[in-house]
């Protein structure tokens, strides 16, 4: 795998992986997301995000959405606590169609009144829909407890309070502030060559003013335990225990993702799975996760289950913990469990879309993208 790099003049990244497929992906990663706003900005990375889309200083809403659909491909975008992703899939010949119209999505958008107050509604929406989940708004109120009164730990959504007050100004001034060329990555997994899709980028891209960013992200505040219990009427009892965890750059990093695989991946096979659901029948859903951020990590195990089941699968919960941590994996385990792993980034990475991203937040956090073969060859040694 050749991972190919450039930088234009005004700060942009790009990094380009070829394959040989009718079907390329490219996108725009900016360095930025819901952790980068301010109390009365919560919710403003997103908001921007669905902004963006509604007119150009060239095209309406409808000719937006349809220059790709035209032509069979797919426009999209995405807000994380970090970063923020504008993208596209397409057949390949229209690669140059795809730069484009992220360009100018990205810097010709007029952001018109009357398109953010209806967008405004659309959030809001969003938002109602994601509370009735209670299995997905868990997940926001356990980062809210283990971040508690930094930005980091807040809803990338927003809330109904601080949206309301969201106009061009602010948000133009937000995006100033944010949205910097040196913090921005033009990925591309297609057939196309490099030096192409370099031109491509310097006829798009390569005009924009060069925006530097100017200030750092807040640092992590101190970790406090806390516990948080909510009553609501439905029928079964959703459930997260964790902790913070190490930093994308933290050398440890790489094991706990292999140990949280361990416990609890996508495989049936799994300890959580087998200890509680297969055994006890406890919980449909039991599942570890790790997510690394910039400066930190969060891990957690997450279940659902009848309320009368909770404290059990709490006690088996910690059993599987307490095994980890005292007895040791034997050489054959250790192998299974680094091969399964392996097995599965390579699976996920079949998706290009995902290996476009992959790559871009590989190389925002290392200056590099580690491939799925080198990890295959260090599995084959005795190093992971």
């Amino acid at each position: 795998m050749e991972i190919q790099t450039y930088k234009l003049s005004n700060g942009i990244h790009i990094i380009h992986q070829h394959i040989k497929s009718a079907v390329a992906h490219c996108g725009i990663m900016i360095n930025t997301g819901s952790r980068d706003e301010t109390a009365l900005e919560q919710g403003m990375s997103h908001f921007i995000e669905h902004a963006l889309f509604k007119e150009t200083k060239k095209r309406k809403a409808f000719h937006i959405l349809s220059r790709m659909e035209d032509v069979g491909g797919e426009l999209n975008a995405y807000t994380t606590k970090e970063e923020t992703w504008y993208y596209a899939s397409f057949m390949k010949e229209y690669y140059e169609r795809s730069i484009e119209l992220l360009s100018d999505i990205l810097f010709n958008s007029t952001l018109p009144k009357k398109e953010l107050e209806k967008e405004k509604d659309v959030i809001m929406d969003e938002i109602y829909s994601y509370l009735d989940s209670p299995s997905e708004a868990i997940f926001d109120d356990y980062e809210e407890l283990i971040f508690h009164g930094h930005p980091i730990g807040r809803n990338i959504l927003g809330n109904k309070k601080t949206i309301k007050t969201f106009n061009k100004q602010m948000a133009k001034a937000y995006m100033h502030r944010h949205y910097n060329t040196d913090q921005m990555i033009l990925s591309s997994v297609g057939n196309i060559s490099f030096d192409k899709l370099v031109r491509y980028a310097e006829k798009h891209l390569a005009s924009i003013p060069s925006n530097k960013r100017k200030h750092t992200r807040l640092g992590i505040n101190e970790y406090e335990t806390r516990k948080l219990q909510v009553k609501k009427d439905i029928l079964q009892t959703h459930c997260i225990i964790g902790n913070r965890a190490y930093s994308a750059k933290d050398p440890k990093a790489r094991t706990l993702i292999l140990l949280s695989n361990l416990l609890g991946g996508p495989g049936m096979n799994s300890r959580l799975n087998l200890g509680i659901r297969e055994k006890y029948g406890f919980t449909y859903t039991i599942e570890s996760n790790y997510t690394t951020y910039f400066d930190t990590g969060v891990w957690s195990i997450y279940f659902g289950t009848e309320p009368k089941s909770v404290k059990k699968t709490i006690k088996l919960i910690l059993k599987e913990l307490k095994k980890l941590r005292t007895k040791k994996l034997g050489p054959v385990q250790l192998k299974k469990a680094k091969q399964q792993l392996i097995g599965q980034l390579a699976i996920a990475q079949e998706n290009n879309c995902n290996l476009m991203q992959s790559n871009a937040k590989s190389y925002q956090a290392f200056g590099k993208v580690a491939s799925v073969e080198r990890n295959q060859r260090k599995n084959n040694g005795h190093y992971c």
